[in-house]
């Protein structure tokens, strides 16, 4: 399983969080096998004034509390998330259970 980050950033007010979130998610280790790789996208919508994080996986993963989605987009399904004034400590927990999804079932 592959985990990219990426960013697009308007301001430097999350730029600290978002380097130590990059940092951790590379870090990452599963706890059990995934079989789909995932891009995480952090970004900022003007006037918004909150962090913006999307997931996308390859395949469609089961929904994860807290988290809209997944939609299916060209990459593949993707979910979004945004916090405010949050330590990245709590984001990280989050961005890790929806990195670790559980792929769906296809059907048979």
């Amino acid at each position: 399983m592959a985990i990219t980050t990426r960013h697009t950033l308007l301001t430097s007010a999350w730029t600290e969080d978002v380097q130590a979130l990059e940092t951790a998610i590379g870090r990452f280790k599963p706890d059990r096998p995934s079989t789909t790789d995932c891009q995480v996208v952090f970004f900022e919508i003007a006037r918004d004034g909150h962090l913006h994080v999307n997931v996308t996986h390859r395949h469609a993963t089961r929904a994860v509390r807290g988290w809209a989605g997944p939609a299916s987009v060209a990459g593949g399904f993707v979910s979004n998330r945004l916090f405010g004034h949050v330590q990245p400590s709590a984001m990280i927990r989050h961005i890790r259970d929806m990195v670790f999804a559980a792929r769906l079932q296809e059907p048979v």
